[in-house]
């Protein structure tokens, strides 16, 4: 799959509050397919300094890098009313976080749902 093929998939499936469940599971595939999903779960390496090592550097830059990219994903593949909302926060994973505070309850009607 090409990145082309792998934005289309969110783009198709933008978040609009009523299919989070979907849009997530379409988010995490492409960013599983691009190597940014990481950044959902690890935290940031420690900023550079002096001291540090080539491999401590290219790490931290690595995870802002994915984390950029991840942000830019979700941004672009949510509601203009959700963009703004989300568009300050810091990190991939606080974007993540308010977004599934706000959209939790659908989890778990769906999980009912199949019960």
């Amino acid at each position: 799959m090409t990145g082309n093929s792998l934005s289309m998939i969110l783009t198709n499936n933008q978040l609009v509050g009523e299919n989070y469940i979907d849009w997530k599971r379409n988010l995490l595939i492409v960013l599983t397919a691009e190597k940014h999903k990481h950044v959902l779960n690890e935290p940031c390496p420690s900023v550079p300094t002096t001291e540090s090592t080539a491999a401590q550097r290219q790490a931290y830059d690595k995870w802002i890098s994915s984390d950029e990219m991840a942000r830019c994903y979700i941004l672009g593949s949510i509601s203009n009313v959700l963009q703004q909302k989300h568009q300050n926060m810091d990190t991939a994973a606080k974007i993540m976080e308010s977004l599934q505070e706000m959209f939790e309850h659908q989890g778990r009607q769906a999980r009912q749902a199949a019960i």
